[in-house]
C-alpha cells in the first residue's frame, strides 16, 4: 500500500506538475457539527510509513500521522463549514466550500489538486483531477483525509464539553443509536443540522407540540 499509494502521485509528478495537492473532506454523513476538508501538497520524494486513508487507521495513529503530515508537508491547510451554512446551501455545496477554502488557504498554489471522489470542486480555479476512492490511493489525498478527519474529531470533543448530553464524544455526531436516542430525548442542540433526518422530524414533531 505505501509503495502504490506514492507511486500514484509521482503520475503527476512525471506528468510535469510539481507541486500536487490532495484535497479530501469529513463529516458529510454527521446529524451534527461541520464538515471539515484540508489540501495537503507533499514533498515529490517523500514516503510517510503507515500513510492510508484515515478510515483504515485507529484514532491513536491518525493523531500520530496527523503532525507527521503537518511537519513533513510543504505545505497545508484545513478549513471547515458549519452546520447552519450546511443547513443553508446543503451538504454538497458546503463540503465543495471547505475544499476550496482549504486550497485557498494553501501557503504554495498548486498546480494540480487531486480531489477525492467523482466531482471537481466549482469555481475552484486550478487544475483538478477526481480520484473515486482517493484517499485509499494517493499520498496526498490519505493525507488530507487525516488532517480533515483529526481537524474534525478535535472540533467534536470541543462540543461534547459544550452538550454533554449527546456524547459527541463518542460518535462525533454522526446517527448511531445512543445519538439518536439522546435527539428523543432531550431535542435538538445549536449544532444539530436541521436539514438531516431525523434531526428534521424531531424539529418538526417539536413545533406541532408547541
Amino acid at each position: 500500500m505505501l509503495l502504490d499509494i506514492f507511486s500514484f502521485d509521482k503520475n503527476f509528478y512525471d506528468k510535469g506538475f510539481a507541486l500536487v495537492a490532495g484535497i479530501d473532506e469529513a463529516g458529510r454523513g454527521p446529524l451534527a457539527g461541520p464538515v471539515a476538508a484540508a489540501a495537503v501538497i507533499l514533498p515529490k520524494d517523500l514516503t510517510i510509513p503507515d500513510l492510508n486513508d484515515s478510515k483504515q487507521l485507529s484514532e491513536k495513529k491518525r493523531e500520530t500521522l496527523f503532525e507527521i503530515i503537518k511537519e513533513k508537508a510543504l505545505a497545508y491547510a484545513i478549513a471547515s463549514v458549519d452546520n447552519k451554512i450546511i443547513d443553508k446551501i446543503n451538504i454538497l455545496q458546503a463540503t465543495f466550500l471547505a475544499m476550496s477554502r482549504a486550497v485557498l488557504k494553501l501557503k504554495i498554489k498548486p498546480e494540480l489538486c487531486l480531489i477525492d471522489g467523482n466531482r471537481k470542486v466549482p469555481e475552484l480555479l486550478f487544475n483538478q483531477e477526481t480520484i473515486i476512492g482517493g484517499d485509499a490511493k494517493s499520498a496526498s489525498i490519505a493525507a488530507a483525509s487525516i488532517l480533515a478527519k483529526v481537524s474534525r474529531d478535535r472540533m467534536m470533543l470541543g462540543y461534547a464539553k459544550q452538550y454533554p448530553v449527546y456524547k459527541f464524544e463518542k460518535h462525533k455526531g454522526y446517527g448511531t443509536k445512543k445519538h439518536i436516542e439522546a435527539l428523543k430525548k432531550y431535542g435538538v442542540c445549536p449544532i444539530h443540522r436541521a436539514t438531516f433526518t431525523p434531526v428534521s422530524d424531531i424539529i418538526s414533531q417539536t413545533k406541532l407540540n408547541i
